[in-house]
């Protein structure tokens, strides 16, 4: 039986293990035939949609990986609008209408609200959080 898993990422792409853990855990889902629909990051787990992060050369490039995995396997990667604003992640949209002077949001990531988190709360057979 095949389910569909979606997955809240609180931790940072560095300084916890929560958002690595996250990762091998979708990785695990998905090579156990399962459907991984939507990645939610949600408070300092909205880092992990920065396009400016830049790990050491021998370190895990959990910002790449992610990207990869979405590309993939077709997984929503999605970044709370209000706690990555507050972060200072932001999109291209939202530093217009913001008038900020820049934005970094990764590419393959996008910025929705907590309606994005609700919608897959209710669809997904499994949320898991890290």
């Amino acid at each position: 039986m095949s389910l569909t898993f979606a997955l809240v990422v609180d931790g940072p792409a560095y300084g916890s293990q929560n958002a690595r853990s996250a990762y091998q855990f979708a990785q695990a889902v998905l090579a156990s035939g399962h459907r991984l629909q939507r990645v939610f990051f949600y408070q300092d787990g909205v880092h992990n949609g920065s396009a400016l992060t830049a790990p050491a050369s021998d370190e895990f490039d959990l910002l790449a990986a992610w990207q990869h995995l979405a590309t993939e396997h077709q997984v929503e990667l999605q970044t709370c609008v209000a706690a990555a604003l507050r972060r200072g992640v932001v999109s291209e949209l939202e530093a217009s209408q913001n008038a900020l002077p820049g934005h970094n949001l990764a590419e393959g990531f996008e910025q929705a609200g907590l309606g994005g988190l609700a919608e897959v709360l209710l669809s997904a057979d499994r949320v898991i959080q890290f």
